[in-house]
């Protein structure tokens, strides 16, 4: 059996802009609906939404059988939740906030084996297809994808050292918590707020590495791949499901 593809990753490094969708409703037919819609990939939460693994293992199933690729983000930079995710199938993840370069290697350590990390072993979990992919333990790094969230302006002054450590493939930008951070709560995109993420999208490109985004704005999402920014989401499934049952309700309760 061969090691899933991580076409998310390949892209990333290829320099191919990857458009995905925020999921938090927690469901595996939602996931299925948004994952053949033709998004490149889609963002499992877990932090901000109430998802467990078994129903996360459910969501990823659902996703594998598109051509979309699954972002997990774990509730925390936790070791012992990264490994569980991990060995569930995730083969990208989306780690939150990340302050520095220290918290960088101890995300990236989470998804390696030792001696190059800290990562647990199991002889048979879902990620090596029950222990029959060759050479899983040998090869599955080269198909994991590490991606760190920056949201407080302490983690911004450190963009660089961040860049630098090893094994971490992207950098997203967390507009809602920067905002909150920056003094403007539930503002995410105040001038003062967008100027901010402005200089730190082209930092993290001056860096070398992907830069990433979140927003339901059509023309700020587009700005910023205009910028660069190679995975950006351009929506979220609650927000979809608000706008299109309160404008039925508009419509026909007048």
């Amino acid at each position: 059996m061969d090691m899933p593809r991580n076409a998310f990753k390949h892209a990333l490094r290829a320099g191919k802009v990857q458009i995905g969708m925020w999921s938090s409703l927690c469901d595996g037919l939602s996931v299925e609906i948004l994952a053949r819609a033709g998004f490149d990939w889609l963002l499992i939460d877990t932090e901000h939404a109430p998802n467990e693994l078994p129903m996360v293992t459910h969501q990823m199933q659902a996703v594998a059988a598109t051509s979309c690729q699954a972002v997990v983000r774990p509730p925390w930079n936790d070791t012992v939740v990264i490994k569980r995710l991990l060995d569930a199938g995730a083969q990208s993840l989306l780690i939150p906030m990340v302050q520095n370069a220290d918290e960088a290697r101890r995300a990236v350590a989470a998804t390696r084996y030792p001696p190059r990390g800290v990562r647990g072993f199991s002889a048979a979990a879902r990620a090596s297809g029950f222990g029959r992919v060759d050479n899983y333990y040998d090869r599955c790094e080269d198909e994991l994808c590490v991606l760190v969230q920056i949201e407080t302006r302490a983690a911004l002054a450190h963009i660089e050292e961040i860049a630098a450590v090893e094994g971490v493939d992207g950098i997203f930008i967390g507009p809602g918590d920067l905002s909150a951070d920056l003094g403007y709560l539930g503002q995410p995109n105040h001038p003062d707020v967008i100027k901010t993420i402005d200089g730190a999208m082209t930092r993290i490109r001056a860096a070398g590495k992907p830069a990433g985004f979140l927003t339901g704005n059509e023309d700020l999402a587009q700005h910023y791949i205009d910028m660069g920014c190679l995975f950006v989401a351009v929506g979220a499934d609650i927000g979809l499901l608000n706008k299109g049952a309160n404008h039925l309700v508009e419509r026909f309760k007048k």
